[in-house]
């Protein structure tokens, strides 16, 4: 089984909510290779770090986060899982998260749309992380905005995350799919999903020149089988046990 890198989704989320501050440094802390976070804008342009489109979702707040300003924005409250408010828990900018972790940990930063501008306000953002680069991946399922950050930022790692495949769909569909999206959005690799991973994809795939990193991989079998294939990246919510997994897998 070839060694793989662990990421954590949304950071570690244990007591505390995720794509937070405290959920990223408990990442660090439990020994994550590197850390997944989301990115929106906010009504002001200012890259912040959340999942959801509606704030309904996770917060005190409700509508569209785009709808709200930065200032707006740090008065919501992020809300744990239980439904309480959190009062010392915030949706932080990126801008925060990378100057307090950056050097600690790699990061894989998910632009989420549907707005145009976000490819633009990260680009700009990334600039001047520059001598970090190689600690950084930036992912989207939409190619117009890995198609705009790769030409702002050209040399940084832009890959394409392929959502999951239909019920109609057969290996040979999503191998294709995988190639042609990840090749319009000029990306690096693409990230596929457990269910999608098949020796004879993950080697079309990357008789293509494409990397194949897996997602959502939450399950022993998903976990060893992206090992046996030699996925290099695999990023889960289950960071404790992915950990322990990796280590009773290398001791074989």
């Amino acid at each position: 089984m070839s060694p793989f890198e662990i990421v954590a989704h949304r950071g570690a989320p244990l007591g505390v909510p995720e794509n937070t501050m405290p959920a990223f440094e408990r990442a660090l802390e439990l020994g994550a290779d590197a850390i997944e976070l989301d990115v929106r804008l906010s009504k002001d342009g200012i890259p912040v770090v959340f999942h959801y489109f509606y704030l309904d979702e996770g917060t005190n707040a409700s509508g569209p986060i785009f709808q709200y300003t930065f200032d707006q924005l740090q008065a919501v409250e992020v809300l744990c899982e239980d439904g309480d408010a959190a009062t010392r828990y915030r949706i932080p900018t990126l801008q925060e998260v990378l100057e307090e972790f950056m050097g600690r940990i790699g990061w894989e930063i998910e632009v989420k749309g549907p707005e145009p501008e976000a490819a633009e306000a990260v680009a700009s953002l990334l600039g001047r992380f520059r001598h970090r680069w190689d600690t950084i991946e930036v992912t989207s399922y939409e190619p117009t905005l890995l198609v705009e950050i790769h030409d702002l930022c050209p040399g940084l790692h832009t890959d394409l995350i392929l959502p999951r495949s239909e019920d109609w769909m057969k290996l040979d569909v999503v191998a294709y799919l995988a190639i042609h999206r990840t090749r319009l959005a000029r990306g690096r690799g693409v990230h596929l999903h457990p269910t999608q991973l098949s020796p004879d994809v993950v080697s079309v795939v990357r008789s293509a020149g494409l990397e194949v990193h897996s997602y959502d991989a939450n399950d022993e079998y998903s976990l060893r089988r992206a090992g046996e294939l030699g996925i290099p990246k695999i990023c889960t919510d289950r960071l404790e046990w992915a950990l322990k997994l990796r280590e009773r897998l290398r001791g074989r």
